[in-house]
C-alpha cells in the first residue's frame, strides 16, 4: 500500500520540511510514502473563496484514481485516537488498497465535490492549526500509527 500526503498550498517551509522529511522516511520503513504539494491557482489573489475552492477541487480530483481511499483532513471530521488511526491503516492494507491519500485542503478548506469524494473526513483536533503545522502533525501521527501496528515502543498508551 502506498500512502500519499497531499497538501494544497506553498512548498514546505524549512522548519516543516525537516520534520516532514524525517517522519516520511520513517513511514517508508512500513509503507511507501510521499508528499504531493498542489500549488494554489495562479490568480489566487483575485478569486472569491468559492471559485478558489472549485479550482483547487479540480486540481485534486484530476489526480485521484477511482480506487484511491481519500482521507480528508477537516476540523469538522471525526476524531481518532492513535490506535484507531493505526487500525484504519491496517484495515486499508488488509483490503489491498493501493493508495491511501491524506488531503490537507486549501486555506478555506475543501470544496463540496472533494468532501463528497472523501471516504473519510478526519479531524486532528477541534482547534484550527496553520496548514504547515498540520503537515508535520499528520506525518508524525501516521508514523505513530505504523509503530503501533508493529507493537514498537514509540507510542506509549
Amino acid at each position: 500500500m502506498k500512502i500519499q500526503f497531499w497538501s494544497v498550498g506553498k512548498p514546505h517551509e524549512a522548519y516543516i520540511k525537516q520534520g516532514t522529511d524525517d517522519f516520511t522516511s520513517r513511514i517508508n520503513k512500513y509503507f511507501n510514502a510521499e508528499w504531493l504539494i498542489i500549488p494554489p491557482p495562479k490568480n489566487v489573489a483575485v478569486l472569491k473563496e468559492a471559485e478558489l475552492k472549485k479550482q483547487e477541487a479540480k486540481a485534486i480530483l484530476q489526480q485521484l484514481q477511482k480506487d484511491d481511499v481519500l482521507i480528508l483532513l477537516d476540523e469538522r471530521g471525526r476524531q481518532f485516537t492513535s490506535p484507531e488511526l493505526a487500525q484504519l491503516l491496517q484495515q486499508q492494507a488488509n483490503e489491498s488498497v493501493k493508495r491511501v491519500i491524506f488531503l490537507i485542503g486549501g486555506a478555506f478548506g475543501a470544496d463540496e465535490e472533494v468532501r463528497k469524494r472523501a471516504n473519510i473526513t478526519w479531524s486532528l483536533s477541534k482547534l484550527v492549526f496553520p496548514h504547515m503545522l498540520v503537515r508535520l502533525m499528520l506525518a508524525e501521527q501516521v508514523y505513530r500509527a505504523c509503530t503501533i501496528l508493529r507493537n514498537e515502543k514509540y507510542h506509549h498508551s
